[in-house]
């Protein structure tokens, strides 16, 4: 069964990070978990600042106290409703990435919450937001919360409707095993998911020797197939239904979130090539970046 203990949630206390708090509170309850609360700052060092000008006189710049950033993390619990948890504060100077990343696996985290886009709106486009980095290199499970999503104050987790994208991978069975049980444990459905990523219809010429009309029909049916025995196997104690489309991935696997209403996507961090998330641009990645719900990523070989 999944039982998430140790939460750890970063955020920079914009307002973009206030949806992954909300959603680590309430999985902090659901769980009877601990919960550490972290910020990340630059430094909190005075920094030398010269004006440019030739024997002009250096002036220092203080940064924000560390009393009055874990103050301002506190206050931005009680306002996401954790007031009543004994959560652990932490504000810590040095890189986001691999501070988060350390601190997960120091403390150690078996699940991460945070937001998919902070203050650095303008790096996350040229050189991958934070959260992308930490989808890289933690050590266990990440949901990532997109900012536009709508979270509430809850008094509970509800993930009714949850997508499981399946490309038979080790990650990907891994995340359907979360997945059917975060449903059961919360009364949900899943909807798994498999796309065929083929030939549109504008693109298909059959020739006399092979038709590839009649292939993209078998792979198709193959898949059908191999979810249903997998499901069969899996023997879930909640509702399933099984999918499958033919496009780009990530496109479908969005548009199917969108059509089902899915309240979390549930998906491996690594394909069947094995590399991944270490290349730019994977699936999982594209998938974090366009989802309109929290995206619950899991790698191989995690205990389930």
């Amino acid at each position: 069964m999944v039982k998430f203990t140790r939460v750890l949630c970063p955020i920079d206390l914009s307002e973009s990070s206030a949806g992954a708090l909300v959603c680590a509170i309430a999985l902090t309850r659901w769980y009877k978990a601990r919960l550490t609360l972290l910020t990340v700052v630059p430094t909190f060092d005075a920094v030398q600042v010269r004006s440019g000008q030739l024997g002009d006189p250096v002036s220092f710049v203080r940064p924000v106290p560390r009393d009055e950033v874990l103050d301002a993390l506190r206050q931005a619990l009680d306002a996401a409703g954790g007031a009543a948890l004994e959560a652990t504060l932490l504000a810590e100077a040095g890189d986001p990435v691999a501070t988060i990343v350390d601190q997960a696996v120091g403390i150690p985290a078996d699940l991460i919450v945070m937001g998919t886009h902070g203050r650095r709106g303008f790096d996350r486009l040229l050189l991958g937001s934070v959260a992308e980095k930490v989808l890289r290199k933690a050590p266990c499970p990440i949901l990532t919360v997109p900012p536009h999503a709508s979270v509430a104050v809850p008094a509970d987790v509800a993930f009714r409707r949850i997508l499981c994208p399946m490309d038979f991978s080790p990650s990907a069975l891994q995340a359907l095993g979360f997945a059917l049980d975060l449903a059961q444990q919360g009364r949900g459905a899943v909807t798994v998911l498999h796309v065929v990523e083929w030939l549109s219809e504008e693109q298909l010429r059959p020739t006399p020797q092979f038709s590839v009309v009649e292939y993209r029909e078998h792979l198709v049916e193959s898949a059908q197939q191999r979810l249903r025995t997998l499901i069969a196997e899996a023997k879930p104690g909640c509702a399933t239904e099984t999918l499958v489309v033919v496009g780009r991935a990530h496109r479908e696997i969005a548009q199917a979130a969108v059509a089902n209403q899915a309240d979390l996507i549930v998906m491996g961090a690594q394909g069947r090539g094995g590399i991944g998330l270490a290349l730019f641009g994977s699936t999982t990645q594209q998938v974090v970046r366009a989802a309109e719900c929290p995206v619950l990523t899991v790698r191989g070989g995690l205990p389930g």
